[in-house]
């Protein structure tokens, strides 16, 4: 286990994970009411499911991106893969900083910052 995570709350837990998937994260483990997913032994997101009694009113992580490196699947194949699912991408942007970025956009909104060095 990584010693940092994130949690997201998200609408439909089993949507949120194929997405995921699609993208390139592995499944850990399930039971709900969390997924927990890992993105190439780096990180790990834990997709929280809402009750159905609750509804998820507003955008999702405003002015956060949550950023994950790339390692083994390349940069346009994630996008590629976000694309083919329907998920708006940004990019990719050359920055100041040196990294080639995209940012995707989840199910749920959240945004999901995609970072190789160049």
């Amino acid at each position: 286990m990584l010693s940092s995570f994130v949690k997201l709350l998200v609408s439909d837990a089993e949507r949120s994970a194929r997405f995921y998937e699609a993208l390139g994260f592995k499944r850990m483990h399930a039971e709900p009411p969390f997924i927990h997913l890992r993105w190439e032994n780096q990180a790990e997101v834990y997709l929280v499911a809402v009750p159905s009694a609750v509804a998820l009113e507003g955008r999702r992580g405003v002015g956060v991106l949550l950023g994950f490196r790339i390692g083994a699947t390349g940069l346009n194949e994630v996008a590629e893969r976000a694309r083919a699912h329907g998920a708006g991408v940004e990019g990719p942007t050359v920055q100041p900083w040196y990294t080639r970025e995209i940012i995707v956009t989840d199910p749920d909104g959240y945004r999901l910052n995609f970072i190789e060095p160049v």
